[in-house]
């Protein structure tokens, strides 16, 4: 029987005989999903959930990380997370911009896996695909993982600062990370999984109440701290369905192939995020009496985070089991350990990342290392006595290297960033300053997401008035100006004050 035309290879130039099309089409797709969930999924998100005067900042932060990233990716981060192995936790930088490298087949060389007396149990991670492909959708990864990291910095560190910090973290900290769990480093030679949220949210700089006279960025206002309501919840939902529905690549695209355990893994992604999202609510019902919108997409977060290690390892009903957990878990960390704990209590952490990325993603590794199912874990990647605890025999080990590879990755981040935020601080402030941490915004970027007096006009405490200015028009009215007292008076509606 004849291969249709459409299926063979060298039909033109572009179409080598290693290349798959389905795998090739999946990857990239898969890729762009994950792109989606940043761009626009997060900055929407960021941008609404925040309050009013933090929503260009916050949004901001996201876009300008997702953009800081792809550039440092291809110059010297790919190489250093999938390249060839400098030290057991980190590849050699090189450039990912060649057209001889980019349209070879995709390859992670150090990935290749040993028996103990030194040979070959699995080769090397190959795809059907160029690796032009892998480059797209591993650096849509260490993007999220920044922006990620700014939920728990929005409306208080300065901009400035967060434009130096993004190179230097994605460079020292992420590249560690990925190398050793997914590029073939030590973590991946063991065996041990956990989740790009995991890395990201375990190192957020630490922010006392004090005044940051270490790696700190110091909190936010204390008026932000006491309310910070988000200035707009139907954009959030809008955000957080894109970071969800987004979240098919995230899992669907690990296996790097459209094959069995990609719908595995896509599957057991939804379940997992239904399941957290709707016991999260319960909890708010049974508990405060009220159904929280934010309190949902919180849930929804916390599952979609714990599923992600071993989504397309575990089966459907331990799906449900991890969802109940990531959904109850985080809920009693955040609203009542939090709440009682004197520690938790003095770190500012904007959007709790702590409690729905942190713990969820141990959360996640611990219970891959219960659930993972032999056969599912054959189908990903063949090494022998692959398992979870609860399937028996060397499974209780496998258990162990989750958590302990977890802790790896949350020392290396905490030393790290520490670190890299005493470097920067020796540049620039962390912390925004005073004013602008008052004002937000206008302050910060001299623009508002929100338009309320007639065309953009804005009110000035120092001016005590409202103005109108661009680069082509500068129109003041001022309530010291009698002439101008009625004119002021109408731009304000009667009983409304701005809310900063």
């Amino acid at each position: 029987m004849s291969v249709p035309t459409a299926y063979m290879g060298n039909t033109s130039l572009a179409v080598a005989d290693w290349l798959n099309k389905g795998d090739n089409a999946w990857q990239m797709v898969s890729a762009t999903l994950v792109g989606l969930q940043s761009v626009p999924g997060l900055v929407i998100l960021y941008g609404s959930i925040v309050k009013k005067k933090w929503a260009v900042n916050s949004a901001f932060m996201a876009l300008y990380a997702f953009a800081a990233v792809w550039l440092c990716w291809v110059i010297w981060a790919y190489n250093m997370s999938f390249g060839d192995k400098l030290l057991p936790f980190w590849g050699k930088a090189k450039p990912a911009l060649g057209q001889k490298f980019l349209t070879q087949q995709a390859a992670l060389p150090a990935s290749t896996h040993y028996h103990k007396d030194g040979t070959v149990e699995t080769a090397m991670v190959q795809p059907y695909y160029p690796m032009a492909s892998m480059v797209y959708f591993q650096c849509v990864f260490a993007a999220i993982t920044l922006i990620l990291l700014a939920g728990s910095l929005l409306g208080r560190m300065n901009f400035r600062a967060w434009m130096v910090f993004v190179p230097l973290w994605l460079t020292f900290s992420y590249t560690v990370g990925a190398f050793s769990l997914w590029g073939g480093g030590f973590l991946f030679q063991w065996g041990s999984s956990t989740t790009p949220a995991a890395t990201s949210s375990t190192s957020p700089p630490a922010s006392p109440d004090s005044p940051p006279r270490t790696g700190s960025v110091g909190p936010r206002s204390t008026k932000d701290r006491e309310r910070f309501p988000p200035n707009n919840v139907l954009l959030m939902l809008t955000g957080a369905g894109l970071l969800w529905m987004g979240w098919a690549g995230f899992n669907g695209g690990d296996p790097y192939s459209a094959n069995i355990d990609s719908s595995m893994a896509v599957l057991n992604t939804n379940i997992c995020a239904a399941t957290s999202l709707l016991v999260w609510t319960c909890l708010d019902v049974a508990f405060f009496h009220k159904p929280s919108v934010i309190g949902a997409v919180q849930g929804m977060i916390t599952g979609l985070v714990c599923i992600t290690p071993g989504a397309g390892l575990v089966q459907g009903w331990a799906a449900i089991v991890m969802g109940v957990l990531s959904g109850s878990i985080p809920w009693f960390t955040m609203m009542v350990v939090h709440k009682r704990s004197r520690l938790l209590q003095q770190v500012d952490d904007t959007l709790g990342v702590f409690h729905t990325h942190a713990v969820a993603g141990f959360l996640g590794g611990a219970t891959t290392g219960l659930f993972a199912e032999p056969a599912l874990c054959n189908l990903f990647l063949p090494v022998t006595n692959s398992r979870g605890a609860f399937y028996g025999g060397v499974g209780g080990v496998q258990f162990l290297k989750q958590v302990a590879g977890a802790l790896f990755i949350v020392g290396w981040n905490v030393v790290v960033t520490t670190v890299i935020c005493l470097v920067v601080r020796l540049l620039l402030p962390l912390r925004m300053p005073e004013d602008e941490l008052t004002i937000g915004d206008d302050a910060v970027h001299g623009e508002e997401a929100y338009a309320l007096w007639g065309d953009g006009e804005k009110y000035d405490s120092t001016r005590h008035g409202w103005y109108y200015d661009d680069t082509t028009h500068h129109h003041r009215s001022n309530n010291n100006n009698n002439n101008n007292n009625n004119a002021t008076a109408n731009a304000v509606p009667s009983g409304v004050t701005l809310n900063v």
